[in-house]
């Protein structure tokens, strides 16, 4: 194989924020973009050359799109098989459907993780009401999340007794995995990107805290013993081997209090838990992205100094724009907005970043800033 130089163009299936944060830094490495979503004002549209407004599905402009690429990527787990497939038909698609077929289903990742040995706390698979209250009869408190679609929370219920799964299977409506409440003492990821021919690097761990099931903040490194991190990152390591991953794969894990770690999900890109890179790590996620699919060496992923980061909800714009000059007066603050024109409840609209010290340091500061705009 060989690389796919600078002045080539990349081609992203998908146009938020991880797509143009992924545009942004290929463009600094100086390469052409193009992007297919279907939303006509994504937050990418304005980072690449050309933007497809089509459909996940649209294999055809899929294709077309392709035919003008040098290599195709991805920011979401939406697009279709069929999709990635008319792609690679035409340029290599990095990563491949077959990557995507293991990810897109709950229930087959489950098993596809099961099958090779890789940690999973108790979990059952959910094909009717009925099905969920069994499940909560076996396993008490459980998070029941659909097989296909749902992010940030949405997808998901959570039963604490089985009189409650008709109301799960009203709001959920869908087969869906079940999976018993864990005695968490963290939630933690890791970021593995790799080449065509097998290289990999793996960077330290992040510590993840949610909020409503949506990521409120996160820190690189993890404040996690030392063992633990190594254990962490062996499971990624492995896993992306495994799946044959060509590009990023973030795999989010659970941390028991009693030290053991299970698999959460598994996610073939750029991921929420590492923004921070772009300040913590020689190399930020989206740089590695465009080196591991065009088959550049890899960056290094040593640690500079800690960072953290923290979402920024369209909540925020609601009453009137945010005060982010108050947030920016902060030593060490950043501010990233993705361009997103409408503001909306839950909606991911941007993110503060902060280094530190100390990994506590960081939080500390970002959360401050966080605080300051409301």
């Amino acid at each position: 194989m060989s690389a796919i130089l600078p002045g080539a163009t990349v081609g992203i299936l998908g146009g938020g924020q991880l797509g143009r944060m992924t545009a942004m830094a290929a463009r600094s490495l100086g390469y052409h973009l193009m992007a297919l979503d279907p939303d006509p004002s994504c937050a990418a549209r304005f980072v690449v050359e050309r933007c497809f407004t089509a459909q996940f599905d649209d294999e055809k402009a899929a294709a077309e799109m392709a035919r003008g690429c040098a290599v195709v990527t991805l920011e979401i787990e939406k697009v279709s098989l069929a999709a990635l497939e008319a792609v690679a038909r035409v340029t290599p698609m990095r990563p491949g459907a077959h990557v995507l077929a293991v990810v897109q289903d709950r229930s087959r990742q489950k098993s596809w993780l099961a099958e090779r040995g890789f940690p999973l706390g108790p979990y059952r698979d959910a094909a009717s009401a009925e099905d969920l209250a069994d499940a909560a009869r076996a396993f008490g408190t459980v998070y029941a999340k659909l097989n296909h679609g749902g992010y940030d929370g949405r997808g998901q219920f959570v039963l604490r007794s089985p009189g409650q799964a008709a109301e799960g299977w009203a709001e959920l409506g869908g087969p869906s995995v079940v999976e018993q409440a864990l005695d968490l003492a963290a939630e933690i990821s890791v970021l593995v990107a790799r080449r065509p021919g097998g290289q990999m690097a793996t960077y330290p761990a992040a510590l993840n805290h949610h909020e409503e099931r949506i990521l409120a903040w996160s820190v690189m490194p993890a404040p996690v013993p030392d063992g633990v991190a190594a254990r962490a990152a062996a499971i990624a390591r492995a896993i992306a081997e495994k799946i044959d991953v060509v590009g990023l794969l973030a795999v989010e894990m659970f941390l028991t209090r009693g030290g053991e770690l299970f698999v959460n999900e598994l996610a073939p890109r750029p991921h929420n838990s590492f923004h921070a890179t772009e300040l913590a790590c020689a190399t930020s996620q989206f740089e590695q992205a465009v080196r591991a699919v065009c088959d550049l060496p890899l960056g290094s992923v040593e640690l500079l100094r800690p960072a953290a980061i923290a979402n920024l909800l369209g909540d925020l714009w609601l009453a009137k724009p945010p005060p982010f000059d108050e947030a920016l007066a902060l030593p060490g603050v950043r501010l990233h907005l993705y361009g997103k024109r409408v503001a909306r409840p839950g909606r991911k609209m941007g993110h503060l970043s902060a280094t530190g010290a100390t990994p506590e340091e960081a939080v500390v500061r970002v959360k401050e800033a966080r605080a300051r705009l409301g």
